[in-house]
C-alpha cells in the first residue's frame, strides 16, 4: 500500500521534469534525449523566468530605464570617443579617421555662425556704406567656405582611398563637411586630436 503511493509520487515529478526538459533542443549524442543542465544554468533560467515582467506597465518601465541607460552611455561616449557606445552614424574606423582629419585642420566653415551674426548686426545698421560692407563680407565668407570645403573634400577623398581601399566609404565626405560647420569646441564626438596633428 505504501509502496504503490510512493511510486505514484515518484512518477508525478518525473512527468513534470520531462515536460519541462522537452522544451530544450535535443542533443543527438545523449541517450536520454538531452544533456543534464548544470545547476548554474538551471538557476539562471529560473532567475530569467522570475525577472520577466508580468505587467505591461512594469515592462514599459524597464524599457524606459534601459533606454535611459543606453542614452547615458551614448552621451559619455560622445564626450570620450568610446567606439562601443557611439551612435551608428559615428561608428567605425572610417568615421573616426574623418573626424580626426577634420579636427586636425583649421576650417573657415567652423566660424560661419559667429561671422553670420556679425554680418547680420552690420546689415541692420541704417548706414548705406556699412550695409554695403556687410553684403561684401557675406559674399566673401560664402565664397571662402565653398572653396575651402571643395579643397577639403578632395583631400579627404584621396586619403580615404589610400587608407581604406576595401572599406565602404559612403557618406564619409558629407559627414566630414557637416562636421566643419560646427565650432570645434561644440563638436560631438569631441575632437581627439590637436590642430596640426595629422591622424
Amino acid at each position: 500500500m505504501f509502496r504503490s503511493r510512493s511510486s505514484k509520487d515518484e512518477k508525478a515529478p518525473t512527468g513534470k521534469v520531462t515536460a519541462d526538459l522537452s522544451k530544450q533542443p535535443r542533443d543527438p549524442q545523449s541517450p536520454k534525449g538531452r544533456p543534464t543542465p548544470k545547476r548554474s544554468e538551471a538557476q539562471t533560467q529560473r532567475r530569467r523566468a522570475s525577472s520577466t515582467p508580468t505587467d505591461r506597465k512594469e515592462a514599459m518601465k524597464r524599457q524606459r530605464e534601459a533606454r535611459r541607460t543606453d542614452l547615458a552611455k551614448q552621451r559619455e561616449a560622445l564626450a570620450t570617443g568610446d567606439e562601443r557606445y557611439l551612435p551608428p552614424r559615428d561608428k567605425g574606423p572610417v568615421r573616426r579617421f574623418v573626424r580626426d582629419f577634420v579636427d586636425s585642420r583649421f576650417c573657415i566653415a567652423e566660424y560661419f555662425l559667429p561671422l553670420a551674426v556679425i554680418i547680420l548686426i552690420l546689415s541692420v545698421i541704417q548706414i548705406q556704406n556699412i550695409q554695403n560692407i556687410s553684403l561684401l563680407l557675406w559674399l566673401g565668407v560664402i565664397v571662402l567656405i565653398v572653396v575651402d570645403s571643395i579643397g577639403l573634400a578632395f583631400r579627404l577623398k584621396k586619403q580615404l582611398r589610400e587608407r581604406f581601399p576595401d572599406t565602404p566609404k559612403r557618406g564619409a565626405v558629407a559627414y566630414g563637411l557637416m562636421r566643419t560647420l560646427q565650432m570645434r569646441r561644440l563638436r560631438l564626438p569631441k575632437p581627439q586630436v590637436k590642430r596640426g596633428e595629422r591622424p
